[in-house]
């Protein structure tokens, strides 16, 4: 047999299929290379992804992450280690519901379930055992919902002949009718990270939370759902005609958020959904055709949306990346706009971020952090200035739940962390 015609071990990706690696020319090229950047630099050599999954779980599963951290040498590491902690973290909480420890068990099914779906972002296609891993993130995060300190509903959105899952989480004081944000995260996340174990910022606030897994997103590709320059309006349609007709939820009261990519889509369903009360997107995508982050930035960016948009001649590819674009789509957006983002911003220059927010015809707030790359956390302007998290779950909130207005303005974080206000111009 023909050493192609199998999943290879050692220098190749565990669970990669035949012929991925050669996929993408600059990943064939700079594979040597980005095995020496896992060395030299660890595992979060192009973005924070330990600490922004980490975050949602809490201080508890620090050793977890940590571990991972500090097993991982090169990329075909990456898979195997988050497994082998989900798997650990999975037993516990077995253990934990023997004992009768619910609490516990909770906690650790939810850990474990992040765990399980970062040991998916390395594996480019699907396969058995990427199926395998999203199964056992979605049992572990379904038990966890069971458990959970406030009530979580499993949610399927209609998508042509197909749905797109959710889990719709309320918070636990009150009966309704909450105000909702319909949560998109980026191209390397999935829905089960986008709300907090404990202390979520948004249903601490009084408001429910729908997180999707949209075209080309986590639990959807895997099942072959795949990412085009527009379906994400779509499936904002859909999700918000979900929203609407759910008896907890107030029709009148809802907005958008994103995050990295979920940043574009976010914009586009603010652009295709009528009356919304908000658009929140942080850390930018906002360059048309990804230029950058396809081009420059590390090859798993472009090799991770290839799959996300079921592509494997990257010739095809760059033809159809050229597709996403937000130039004239802010002019359909009829909701106030915020948007945090670094001044720095290394995957979408901030230029084109600026462009789209001169387009938007409404209120728009840039909060910007001097010095700060795309997922901020880097300079002294983010650790000493406004969270942004914070910031935006309190501008929803207003836009929700207190009825503030909406100002336009560009606030400006530097590196002291003082913030400089002035009017959109």
């Amino acid at each position: 047999m023909d050493a192609n015609e199998v999943p290879r071990r050692g220098g190749n990706v565990k669970g990669f299929p035949p012929g991925l690696d050669r996929r993408m020319r600059r990943w064939q090229e700079q594979r040597w290379i980005l095995d020496a950047v896992i060395r030299t630099v660890g595992v979060e050599w192009d973005q924070a992804r330990i600490a922004y999954t980490l975050g949602p779980c809490g201080p508890s599963a620090t050793a977890d992450f940590m571990g991972v951290r500090q097993r991982v040498q090169k990329f075909s590491d990456i898979s195997r280690e988050f497994e082998r902690a989900a798997t650990r973290r999975r037993l516990h909480a077995e253990q934990a519901m023997r004992d009768d420890r619910p609490v516990a068990a909770r906690e650790s099914y939810f850990i474990a379930a992040l765990l399980y779906g970062s040991a998916q972002w390395p594996l480019f296609s699907h396969s058995e055992e990427n199926t395998r891993l999203d199964d056992a993130k979605i049992a572990c995060y379904q038990a966890y919902a069971r458990l959970a300190d406030h009530p979580v509903e499993r949610v399927e959105i209609p998508f042509g002949a197909a749905h797109l899952p959710g889990w719709l989480h309320l918070p636990s004081e009150g009966s309704g009718p909450y105000p909702v944000v319909l949560a998109i995260d980026g191209m390397d996340g999935f829905k089960e990270m986008m709300v907090a174990l404990y202390g979520d910022a948004l249903l601490t606030r009084g408001v429910a939370v729908l997180a999707i897994d949209g075209p080309g997103q986590g639990e959807a590709l895997t099942h072959g759902i795949y990412v085009t320059p527009d379906n994400f309006r779509e499936a904002g349609r859909q999700a918000v005609r979900y929203l609407r007709q759910h008896p907890k939820l107030d029709p009148a009261r809802i907005a958008v958020s994103g995050v990295s990519f979920g940043s574009y889509f976010a914009t586009l369903v603010g652009a295709a959904v009528p009356d919304l009360k908000g658009v929140a997107v942080a850390y930018v995508c906002h360059e048309p055709a990804g230029e950058t982050i396809f081009q420059s930035a590390s090859p798993t960016f472009k090799l991770r949306f290839m799959y996300m948009a079921g592509m494997e001649d990257e010739e095809a590819f760059d033809a159809f990346r050229m597709g996403f674009t937000l130039k004239d789509v802010g002019r359909e957006v009829n909701a106030p706009y915020l948007c945090i983002a670094g001044e720095d911003d290394d995957l979408s220059p901030i230029d084109h971020t600026y462009a789209l927010l001169d387009e938007i015809p409404g209120p728009k707030e840039l909060l910007l952090y001097e010095g700060e790359r795309h997922g901020l956390h880097t300079t002294t302007s983010s650790a000493l200035g406004p969270s942004d998290r914070e910031w935006m779950a309190e501008w929803l909130t207003d836009r929700l739940v207190t009825g503030r207005p909406a100002p336009s303005r560009l606030a400006y974080v530097d590196l002291a962390g003082r913030v400089t206000d002035k009017p959109w111009s």
